[in-house]
């Protein structure tokens, strides 16, 4: 009954989305003056996870060691992608500190949700398996 919870896998896949957000935010900021360098971003967590899932992924294919030829390895980072709509800087930089602080204040509330989103579940199931 209790085999296959989806809503704690999706409340880890988002927590784990938003702290690889804050870490390309991160990024971002260190190489705020670094000539030449090009903001990155993820793509949104319900983007990220139906890509996933319409590859396969949630219907639990882990690989486990590198020579395994199908699934996706535990923990594995989105690919960010260069925003090509940014406003350069006259050295090239495309980093826009404010938009960076956005970009982790968003990173911060996903992960807040997820957290939230877990704590309710594990509430409900705790309830749940009281009663019986």
């Amino acid at each position: 009954m209790f085999k296959n919870l989806e809503v704690f896998k999706i409340s880890h896949a988002m927590a784990v989305h938003a702290g690889q957000k804050q870490a390309v935010a991160a990024e971002n900021v260190a190489n705020s003056d670094t000539p030449e360098y090009k903001a990155r971003d993820l793509a949104p967590f319900a983007e990220t996870y139906r890509t996933h899932t319409s590859m396969g992924e949630a219907a639990g294919q882990r690989a486990t060691r590198d020579r395994h030829l199908h699934g996706a390895t535990e923990g594995r980072m989105a690919e960010p992608h260069t925003d090509e709509n940014a406003i350069a800087s006259p050295n090239g930089n495309t980093v826009s500190l404010e938009g960076e602080m956005l970009k982790s204040l968003d990173a911060k509330r996903q992960h807040d949700r997820a957290i939230a989103i877990y704590k309710s579940s594990l509430g409900i199931l705790r309830a749940t398996l009281s009663r019986q």
